[in-house]
Order: structure tokens, then sequence, then C-alpha cells
């Protein structure tokens, strides 16, 4: 029996894959949970329209976050902060302010996307930080962070 499966399942293949299994396995199991749908004509014919669809949408989110890439990596944030004696911070620098600092120059990112180089930055001096722009798309963030 054939079957078009929902989600990913262990040893057997991924989302959106068409794969071959015993009666039993589909009926029994697979089927009855959401797991998967019968392969006939009609659903085929349904799937591989939603996966030309997807492929279109997944292609055009793929070049906004190239241009965004292009963008963020050509920029250099300055982040002023109280600095004490040998150049060291009265508190800390958190992905927040970064999140803070391209919101005033107009991009949207959430801090959760920021992967620091360390969790709470406490020295000046100029940084990367990592920005996940998409699920396999990364930016690189320069910023220094100065006294000020």
């Amino acid at each position: 029996m054939e079957v078009i499966l929902k989600q990913d399942i262990k040893n057997l293949g991924y989302a959106d894959d068409i794969v071959k299994v015993r009666n039993g396995f589909g009926l029994n199991y697979l089927i009855p949970r959401g797991f998967a749908v019968i392969a006939n004509d009609s659903n085929k014919k349904i799937h591989a329209e939603v996966v030309k669809q997807r492929a279109h949408k997944l292609n055009k989110l793929r070049q906004d976050a190239d241009a965004l890439v292009a963008k963020l990596e050509s920029v250099t944030l300055t982040i002023g902060a109280k600095v004490g004696e040998n150049g060291k911070l009265f508190g800390s620098i958190t992905s927040q302010q970064l999140v803070e600092k391209l919101k005033s120059m107009g991009y949207e990112i959430d801090k959760k996307h920021i992967v620091m180089p360390e969790e709470h930055i406490k020295k000046t001096g100029s940084y990367t930080a990592e920005v996940i722009v998409h699920r396999d798309i990364r930016a690189k963030l320069n910023f220094e962070v100065a006294e000020g």
C-alpha cells in the first residue's frame, strides 16, 4: 500500500514523501493517527499541487532572506554604554539592545533569532553576532560597544 506522509516518521520517511508500507501498518497505525493518507490518484494530484505551491513560497522566502542578509552584513552598529575603569561596563550588553538598535534602523528581528558571541558582553570592543534570518540562512552582524 502507498501512503503520503503528513509528518516525519522515524525510519520511514519525511513529510510529503510517498512511501510503500504494509497494509496493516498503514490502515491500523499511520492513517488513524493522522500521520498519513492513502496515496490514491486524487490525493496524489492534491499532494503535487501543494508541494509545487510550497516550493514557490519557500523560494520567495529564501530570496527575501538573502536580501536581508546582504543588508545586515553591510551594517555596523555602535552601542553606547556606561563604562568604568579598564573598559569594563556597568551592566552588560544583551541581544535586546541589538534588537532595539536594529528596530530604530527599520529592521524587525526577534531577539530569539540573535545568537550572541557571549551571553552578556561586559567590555568595550568589536563583536560579531549571528542573526538567524531563515531556517538555514544566517547573517553576521558586526557591532561595537563604546563609551556613551
